[in-house]
C-alpha cells in the first residue's frame, strides 16, 4: 500500500470515526474518557494540532465544531449531563494510575 492510499484510508476512518461519535450523543466524554482514555475534546485536541503541524490555523473552537458536528456550547447544551459519583470516581482512579 502507498501512502497516498494509506493517507486516504485513514481520512475515511477518521471521518467515520466523528461521524459515530456525533450520532453517539448519549455518550459522554466522560465514558469515553473511563473506558478508552480519549474523549472529543482529545480528538478536537489532535485535530488542532495536526492543522498546526501542517502551517493550517484551526482554533479549538474550531477544531472542536469539526468533531462535535455544532458548537461546543451548543452541544454542551443539548446532550451534555451532570457526571454521577461513579463516573467521577473511575475518571479519578484512571487518572492517578497514568500521572
Amino acid at each position: 500500500m502507498n501512502n497516498e492510499i494509506e493517507t486516504k484510508i485513514e481520512a475515511k476512518v477518521f471521518r467515520r470515526l466523528v461521524e459515530h461519535l456525533q450520532n453517539r450523543t448519549d455518550v459522554q466524554n466522560i465514558d469515553l474518557m473511563n473506558l478508552s482514555g480519549f474523549c472529543r475534546n482529545c480528538l478536537s485536541r489532535w485535530y488542532s494540532e495536526a492543522a498546526q503541524e501542517n502551517d493550517v490555523d484551526i482554533t479549538k473552537d474550531k477544531a472542536r465544531e469539526i468533531v462535535y458536528g455544532m458548537p461546543h456550547d451548543v452541544w454542551k447544551e443539548k446532550y451534555q449531563t451532570e457526571a454521577s459519583e461513579d463516573q467521577k470516581d473511575k475518571f479519578q482512579s484512571s487518572f492517578s494510575k497514568d500521572h
